[in-house]
């Protein structure tokens, strides 16, 4: 990989990975434009390693009053209080985690098709609109419930699926389960922490047991730029779903799908 095209997937990778506008629509797109190959498995390990770093940054005091908790449910006081974001966040991981080991290959081998992508950008960008317009927002983050979380959770394995975006469709669900924009949005992020770790260090393992030579400065250097541009990201979209809402992204979602048809068809 040369290094145009390490910086401009990380850039990508790091623009589209929390924002609703789905990165693997975007990964589709950018390299056909290029006519690049696939980045391979290295790169994306150090993509979502810096999309990690980013998550965590951003939400440093949320993940800061996570870790008590889980010092508080190790230290035996499992129904207090601050252990019980833990425990829904942990149970919102499970059907990502399953349906990511049980189905990744299958989905790697026959649903990564831009005709999927154009698909699942299209419907579930409606499907934002339709949310974020006629869903409440009565609920805030400390009235999400367990029901909530495994509801979000099982909406959030169906990112596994080229272009749905993990972040649109957990962010989705928020607010059809009636949770303010702003506060879908963290929980969603939240949830994308033990996601993403869990990927990279699944991949990582496959990428260091493997025979294929590692080029570490080059992905460190990917690592980096994925995360600022992240950071920056997340904080722009917290930024615009206060003031505006959901509305530009699912336009914009749209309207990638159309330019995918019209640049592969």
């Amino acid at each position: 990989m040369g290094m145009i095209q390490l910086i401009v997937l990380a850039v990508v990778q790091g623009l589209t990975e929390f924002l609703p506008i789905s990165s693997s629509g975007h990964l589709v797109l950018v390299p056909s434009i290029f006519g690049w190959t696939d980045q391979g498995l290295a790169f994306d390990v150090a993509v979502h390693f810096g999309s990690l770093i980013a998550v965590c940054v951003f939400f440093r005091h949320d993940i800061a009053a996570l870790l008590r908790g889980v010092q508080t449910i190790l230290s035996g006081h499992v129904k207090a209080d601050n252990a019980r974001m833990v425990w829904y966040l942990g149970f919102g991981t499970i059907p990502a985690a399953i349906a990511g080991l049980q189905f990744a290959g299958w989905i790697a081998d026959n649903l990564r098709d831009p005709k999927i992508v154009i698909v699942t950008l299209t419907a579930y960008g409606i499907l934002m609109a339709l949310a974020d317009r006629f869903a409440s927002s009565e609920r805030n983050i400390t009235d999400v419930r367990m029901r909530d979380a495994l509801v979000i959770g099982f909406a959030q394995a169906l990112a596994l699926i080229p272009g749905t975006s993990r972040s649109g469709i957990t962010i989705t669900t928020g607010r059809f389960l009636g949770i303010a924009r702003q506060d879908a949005a963290r929980f969603s992020f939240l949830l994308s922490v033990p996601v993403i770790l869990l990927a990279t260090v699944y991949e990582g393992v496959i990428m260091v047991t493997g025979d294929a030579p590692v080029a570490w400065g080059n992905l460190a250097f990917a690592a980096l730029i994925s995360a600022i541009v992240a950071y920056l990201s997340i904080e722009f979209f917290m930024r615009v779903v206060s003031a505006i809402g959901l509305l530009p992204f699912a336009i914009y979602r749209v309207l990638l799908a159309g330019v995918i048809i019209y640049v592969l068809y």
